[in-house]
């Protein structure tokens, strides 16, 4: 019992950043537009985010740090993409190879440094309860902001009327400007939500999941989350399952490793990657794809 628990809570601590990067760049496609930038605004905010915890001695700040650090990056791609209508794939590579960049010079001063964790929450009479307690009750905030986040971006894309006026500018952003709709404002607020949600899962990297900095401690994680909203269909709800198995996949290939099994190291290793890969496949071979906005991808230009 106490091995599966454990196994299951390293599930969540690894589900966790990429379920929250994931339902930023959802609402961020659902608006039209295509980010490809998460890795390089996770890693920022992990930078940044750890910077700021560890100059402050507060983890608190250390997380807004690391939201305001993604927030302001996604700033420069909403700049390139809305304002001078440049490719959106070109820009969101572009974006992630300066994160990247950026974030080594950020952080090369905290390299093998460490901070205290951010601590988990603790219920009495329920954390303690044998098996299901930690699992359910005795989690850290970001875990609890994860599913919070699912149930507000699920009630705000079908039950509001401004989830209503974003879907419209994803799926048809004339038509949406037909209407008086203001579309560059609409997506510059999904791409600040998105770049937000980055860098709050970049931030519980370097805070919660292991706290310390090293560059480049993202390790593929943004690209994962860019799948996700595939494999999700767009839909917040199928974003958590797609977040845990991948997670799980994550998990169970370095318990493999420990058991000894029979297979390289690097194989293993590769899992969630070939994972991400299979998944994509099997769903651009179904009808899955049918989800996606109309408008993905395409610059809006204004009548002038």
């Amino acid at each position: 019992m106490e091995f599966t628990e454990a196994i299951l809570l390293t599930v969540v601590t690894a589900s966790t950043p990429l379920l929250i990067a994931a339902l930023g760049e959802l609402v961020c496609e659902r608006s039209g537009v295509l980010n490809l930038g998460v890795e390089g605004m996770m890693v920022m905010g992990a930078a940044c985010g750890f910077a700021a915890a560890s100059l402050s001695g507060s983890t608190t700040v250390g997380i807004v740090a690391g939201i305001a650090a993604g927030a302001l990056l996604s700033c420069l791609f909403a700049l390139m993409v809305l304002v001078f209508a440049a490719n959106q794939v070109a820009s969101g590579l572009a974006l992630t190879i300066f994160g990247l960049g950026l974030s080594g010079l950020i952080g090369r001063d905290f390299v093998g440094k460490q901070i205290n964790a951010v601590p988990e929450v603790h219920i009495p009479g329920l954390t303690d309860l044998p098996f299901v307690g930690r699992l359910f009750f005795g989690e850290d905030v970001f875990v609890y902001a994860s599913f919070a986040l699912v149930v507000g971006i699920a009630w705000f894309l079908n039950k509001t009327r401004a989830g209503l006026v974003l879907r419209a500018v994803g799926d048809s952003h004339v038509s949406a400007h037909a209407l008086g709709h203001p579309v560059l404002r609409v997506r510059f607020f999904a791409i600040l939500f998105g770049g937000a949600c980055a860098g709050l899962a970049g931030a519980y990297l370097s805070l919660a999941y292991t706290p310390f900095w090293v560059q480049g401690m993202t390790a593929g994680r943004g690209w994962i989350a860019l799948a996700l909203v595939v494999f999700s269909s767009w839909m917040p709800w199928r974003a958590v399952i797609g977040a845990y198995l991948f997670g799980a996949v994550t998990i169970l290939q370095l318990h493999a490793q420990g058991f000894g099994l029979p297979v390289p190291s690097q194989l293993m290793s590769a899992l969630p990657y070939l994972a991400t890969i299979l998944v994509l496949v099997l769903i651009s071979r179904s009808r899955a794809r049918a989800g996606a906005p109309a408008a993905l991808g395409q610059p809006f230009v204004p009548d002038r």
